[in-house]
């Protein structure tokens, strides 16, 4: 720990807390709007006030936010730089044998893959699956955000077999957790970009992912709110890239209509 952390985590005791579940709802309604410009400057606020309270763990809660937001636009630079200082308040807090501590180093990982480091990544994908399997049942709907993350990076490293191991161990908790169908559509498009880039006649079990992704989606009982929507939104190339036209700009129409609160 440096001095100046030193010296606010000794301020922290003395110190106003910022208000982080309303720092949250506020930032959810941003978000359900799609409205990325007020979400950055949003978090940016509350991370100033953090900052002048002294209040670390605060601090800690936005900086994870901005991890996420900074993946959705492709800040790489503030991602990284995010993904630096989550790691170093995570280790001045101590949490990083808590589960909450787990869950920001692998959001941390996460942006790391997004931006180009997967090699990096694994390292704390590794740190965060430690604490998840000692402190966590098999099939919690974390561990199952665990298997889909680390794939991804394990896709980009060339180690398809273990991604695709990683991803089925996603299916199976994901399609029993409640409210997890987004999720579950969601690891299914990834894993037919996984099996396009293994095999060269992968078209068929490509095709099936994507016909089960495209049930999941329609399904009635899915939740059609604002993380549906950004769901759409990122599924909607993957259709495009195989070629499902129709369905794709009906993804793209569903979460327009969502932002737009119709």
């Amino acid at each position: 720990m440096n001095k100046i952390d030193f010296d606010r985590c000794c301020k922290a005791n003395q110190s106003s807390h910022i208000p982080v579940s309303r720092v949250i709802n506020k930032l959810d309604s941003f978000f359900s709007v799609n409205d990325m410009s007020g979400a950055g400057e949003h978090l940016l606020y509350w991370l100033n006030e953090a900052k002048a309270a002294g209040d670390l763990s605060g601090e800690l809660t936005v900086v994870n936010e901005q991890l996420g937001y900074y993946r959705k636009i492709g800040d790489r630079q503030n991602g990284l730089e995010a993904v630096s200082r989550s790691l170093e308040l995570v280790g001045i807090l101590k949490t990083e044998h808590e589960v909450s501590g787990a869950t920001v180093i692998l959001n941390a990982a996460t942006t790391l893959k997004a931006f180009g480091k997967a090699d990096e990544a694994m390292e704390l994908y590794n740190r965060a699956y430690a604490v998840y399997s000692e402190n966590l049942p098999e099939n919690d709907p974390k561990m199952g955000g665990f298997y889909n993350n680390k794939a991804l990076a394990l896709v980009d490293l060339g180690r398809y077999e273990e991604a695709e191991s990683c991803y089925k161990a996603a299916l199976g908790i994901m399609s029993k957790a409640k409210g997890g169908l987004a999720d579950l559509a969601v690891t299914y498009v990834n894993m037919a970009h996984l099996y396009d880039i293994w095999f060269e006649n992968s078209e068929e079990k490509s095709v099936e992912c994507l016909n089960e992704a495209e049930a999941i989606l329609n399904k009635p009982e899915i939740i059609r709110d604002s993380y549906y929507a950004y769901v759409c939104s990122k599924c909607a190339p993957s259709f495009d890239y195989f070629g499902f036209f129709i369905f794709a700009a009906e993804l793209r129409e569903r979460s327009e209509k969502i932002y737009a609160g119709s």
